[in-house]
């Protein structure tokens, strides 16, 4: 018992800590809804993404070998050649997905920010909801794998799910409140997020075996994804504070 509770803190741990790139997503996504509904759609989106992970975590438990298996052969002229499965294709989709939502937001803010408002009014509620839940569920795939190959007791990765889940329901909303505080900083959550797809990109091709062009796809390490997001960091905050002394030097 007291080996499936420290299992089950560590669980906990490792779940808060691969879960801040889909903390960051929710939070970015939410905004697309009208203010007054975007705590309900955190909510309810990281709710129903819970009960998913459990779902999701029951046919991983029992299905584990199909989704390693090969479903997919190509190979284009040499150029392009791989051997996916499944989890290849989940987390390749994934990348592909925040890769295209971190430059559209990314566009939005540069370019056209004045339509936001009427963006807000087009995307329904259950859209932005559904989209979180679907991400919510392609964020917890490895962090899932990860968790079973720590401990294979059900209760214990189940219970990890839903207190991480709890967790993450309630810092979505001090995450959303910050961003909508401290706008700049919104800027630097879609380059981290751009780097996330990145990431899962170069993880789903080297799954896959891709080769592109004679050169194997190599998976970023996790050092040098929160290397680079320490860089960014630091260029943000000292950008930041040079504005400000520029702005003082020019009142004076």
């Amino acid at each position: 018992m007291i080996e499936n509770i420290l299992t089950l803190l560590m669980l906990v741990l490792l779940q808060a800590v691969l879960g801040f790139d889909n903390l960051l997503y929710i939070s970015i996504e939410s905004k697309r809804a009208p203010l007054e509904k975007q705590k309900m759609v955190r909510q309810v989106g990281i709710g129903l993404a819970i009960i998913l992970r459990i779902l999701l975590l029951f046919v991983l438990v029992n299905l584990i070998k199909y989704f390693q298996d090969p479903i997919l052969h190509i190979d284009l002229f040499g150029w392009i050649h791989g051997t996916f499965n499944i989890h290849a294709l989940i987390v390749l989709f994934g990348g592909g997905f925040i890769l295209y939502t971190a430059l559209k937001e990314i566009w939005h803010l540069v370019y056209l920010e004045e339509h936001d408002s009427e963006e807000k009014e087009k995307v329904s509620t259950t859209k932005i909801i559904s989209m979180i839940v679907l991400m919510n569920l392609i964020f917890s795939f490895d962090s899932i794998l990860s968790a079973m190959a720590l401990s294979d007791v059900f209760w214990v990765m189940a219970t990890a799910i839903v207190i991480s889940g709890l967790m993450m329901m309630w810092l979505s909303d001090k995450v959303s409140a910050f961003l909508a505080k401290n706008r700049l900083y919104e800027i630097l959550g879609l380059f981290i997020l751009f780097l996330v797809g990145v990431m899962l990109l170069s993880e789903g091709g080297h799954m896959a075996e891709l080769t592109l062009f004679g050169s194997h796809v190599t998976p970023m390490s996790t050092t040098t994804f929160y290397f680079v997001i320490f860089v960014l960091v630091a260029i943000d905050i000292v950008q930041g504070r040079y504005q400000k002394k520029l702005l003082k030097a020019k009142k004076k």
